[in-house]
């Protein structure tokens, strides 16, 4: 292997950013390790000032002139907030390489020196505490680092290389208004997408991947039970909401237990009863909000169409007219399963052992039911071969202590969420960057 380096400087306004590169994998390693005095502070940055979904403007501008000082060309407002950054070097295929940017209305409480404090009014007008809760804070700066070395390394792939700070991922519909503001049409439809994600209670640095199913779907639904209002001393003169909506919320848990296979997963929550104002007073409506997860679409279309039955005729049974019966909205936030392309997996996951050693890799176990918008890159006709991965986020010394008796991990969307920045940055750049290296090979 050569061990020989070229030096690459870029010019934008008054930056000047010098970029090195040696051939060899220590090399690599060497130069994002010597990369990490520049997107240390990037990280502090995007973690100080978390902006939330579809409201991201300050977030999108600076990945936006991140990118563009290294020469990239950048468009923003691409479905909101978003931005997608093109270079074009020779040819060969069209990858995607996404981060997304968005913070979570969780006020943060980790101690950490460089916490955030940061209030923003939401696309609701509502104003409220905002964390990078969920670490697209490092997926932000790994796709920074990431370029930087791809650019550093330009004599060593082919190809156009196409970039997305995507908007909105924890509303998951960040992904689906980029492609329907014309996505492809605008700039390529790329051979094929890749994405990570930092993980909390894995170890720190470490590469977890897998083929097939990584993620869940999710669908938000609304329920609206209508009632009669009346004196809460009279109820007999009205058709109280609260108990018709707890009925329904009793009910909705037959769909898993019984009408779903029990080797099938899936999961129907109601995270929300809101209703009525007073004490003594019957409200004329209840509202329910609802999370459903499963790993298979006709599961997942069981249970919405269940819960859609279920909440109509807990109406009949009440006695309320067709024309009060539950209002049942399928339609407020959705996104199918996530799934590895089987093809891809084969091909980047030898990739990863050798660059990372077997401590150093991890199969992915699906050990809850979260989800994902990505798929909303990657299902479209014919569908792009996409790959997701994660990188751990967690001090092993902590992963250790919590085996001991001593304080849990915190997990994703906690105020006490928290990463080892450092490391799992800097496997993060990477392995993205291998990854794109084998998908876009030199010519």
């Amino acid at each position: 292997m050569s061990f020989s380096t070229f030096r690459r400087t870029l010019f934008a306004g008054t930056l000047a950013a010098t970029l090195t590169f040696s051939a060899s994998a220590d090399d690599l390693t060497e130069a994002i390790n010597a990369d990490y005095g520049y997107l240390g502070p990037l990280f502090t940055h995007f973690h100080q000032n978390p902006e939330l979904s579809f409201v991201e403007t300050e977030t999108a501008k600076r990945l936006a002139s991140e990118l563009e000082q290294l020469g990239f060309t950048v468009t923003t407002g691409v479905g909101g907030t978003g931005i997608v950054a093109m270079m074009e070097n020779g040819d060969g295929p069209q990858v995607l390489v996404r981060a997304d940017m968005d913070g979570l209305p969780v006020e943060e409480d980790t101690g950490l020196p460089y916490s955030s404090t940061a209030r923003q009014v939401n696309i609701n007008g509502v104003e409220m505490p905002v964390m990078h809760a969920c670490g697209h804070d490092m997926h932000m700066t790994s796709l920074v680092g990431t370029a930087r070395r791809l650019v550093a390394m330009r004599d060593q792939w082919s190809g156009t290389l196409m970039l997305v700070g995507q908007p909105a991922e924890e509303r998951i519909g960040g992904a689906k208004a980029m492609v329907e503001d014309n996505l492809y049409e605008r700039f390529g439809r790329p051979d094929y997408a890749l994405a990570l994600h930092v993980a909390a209670g894995e170890p720190a640095g470490q590469v977890i991947y897998g083929s097939g199913l990584t993620y869940s779907s999710s669908d938000s639904v609304d329920i609206r039970v209508y009632g009669t209002g009346t004196h809460g001393a009279s109820p007999h003169l009205g058709n109280d909401p609260v108990v018709l909506a707890s009925q329904i919320v009793l009910a909705l848990q037959t769909l898993v237990s019984r009408e779903i296979s029990p080797l099938e997963a899936g999961v129907v929550t109601v995270g929300s009863f809101h209703a009525g104002r007073k004490h003594n007073i019957i409200s004329d409506h209840a509202d329910l909000q609802l999370t459903v997860r499963s790993n298979d679409e006709a599961v997942r279309e069981k249970l919405l169409q269940g819960i859609k039955r279920i909440a109509e005729n807990m109406g009949r049974v009440a006695g309320l007219p067709e024309d009060r019966l539950p209002k049942v909205d399928l339609s407020i936030e959705s996104t199918p399963t996530t799934f590895n392309d089987e093809a891809l997996a084969a091909r980047l996951g030898p990739v990863f052992e050798g660059a990372f050693g077997p401590e150093g890799t991890a199969p992915a176990i699906q050990r809850g039911m979260g989800a994902e918008d990505f798929p909303y890159f990657t299902n479209v006709e014919p569908p792009i071969p996409g790959f997701y991965f994660a990188i751990g986020g967690t001090p092993q010394a902590d992963l250790d202590a919590q085996d001991n008796g001593g304080p849990r991990v915190a997990g994703h969307h906690s105020p006490f969420f928290k990463i080892e920045p450092e490391s799992s940055i800097k496997s993060g750049v990477r392995a993205m960057t291998l990854a794109v290296l084998e998908l876009m090979p030199a010519d």
